[in-house]
């Protein structure tokens, strides 16, 4: 994974070398603002050909086929198909060069493999997909031993600028009451700064997937990324993952 653009991530987690995984940034594009310069998605209102060269960009530095899907904020999870564009927030494939693929602006990608490194998974968890169980699908789907999945938790917003209603404390709150310890105080009352990747490790734990990897990311603070929050209107970068 050496000579890749810019300052694109590759994940640090203990994965077989065959898997192999890539998170884009803003850096490397042909768009203009406010989409500068590496936005991948196509319904934020940013010029189609510019997209088109930015997907045939990423498309030339991996190698691979990426597999977009048409995000909704749900659970459901497909078997990873680059010909179509389906309606889900996690695909999964056990077939190499295919890359599982999700676009976000401050959500949390999470990139999902097995130890033998003979299949992969990605999902898309906004907090409504989170607490519906977007990542529950996305193992069901990997079928997968919990002792044997890895997973990989990407750029998304970090506690320090993620503010929620106590509804959405309530959502996960009412699910496994640990949730509590992922919120903390916010200076405007009836709110709280919540953790997603605590939130997310939390879900894993209770599905018995302890080989949890990245977080520490904040898409609001770092300019390497886009971040719906800080602008609404922005671009989205990607978290793929495929077998070699």
């Amino acid at each position: 994974m050496s000579g890749l653009a810019h300052d694109w991530i590759v994940p640090d987690w203990p994965a077989p070398a065959r898997v192999k995984a890539c998170v884009t940034t803003r850096a490397g594009g042909v768009s203009v603002a406010p989409f500068d310069s590496l936005n991948l998605g196509t319904h934020v209102g940013d010029d189609p050909v510019a997209v088109k060269k930015n997907r045939q960009r990423l498309l030339s530095q991996l190698g691979c086929k990426p597999a977009w899907l048409q995000q909704v904020h749900g659970i459901d999870v497909l078997e990873a198909a680059p010909e179509t564009l389906a309606e889900a927030d996690a695909s999964w494939t056990a077939t190499p060069g295919i890359a599982c693929t999700v676009m976000t602006a401050d959500c949390l990608p999470a990139l999902f493999c097995d130890r033998n490194g003979t299949r992969v998974a990605a999902a898309h968890a906004g907090w409504r997909g989170l607490a519906a169980g977007v990542l529950e699908t996305t193992l069901d789907a990997l079928a997968v031993a919990p002792e044997d999945t890895l997973v990989w938790l990407g750029p998304a917003i970090g506690p320090q600028a993620f503010e929620v209603g106590a509804e959405v404390r309530e959502a996960f709150v009412s699910q496994h009451a640990q949730a509590a310890q992922a919120f903390g105080a916010s200076l405007n009352p009836g709110r709280y700064m919540a953790d997603i990747y605590e939130l997310a490790r939390i879900r894993l734990a209770a599905r018995g997937v302890a080989a949890v990897y990245g977080g520490g990311f904040c898409t609001y603070s770092d300019p390497r990324f886009y971040s719906y929050r800080r602008a609404a209107r922005t671009g989205r970068f990607a978290s793929l993952i495929w077998l070699d």
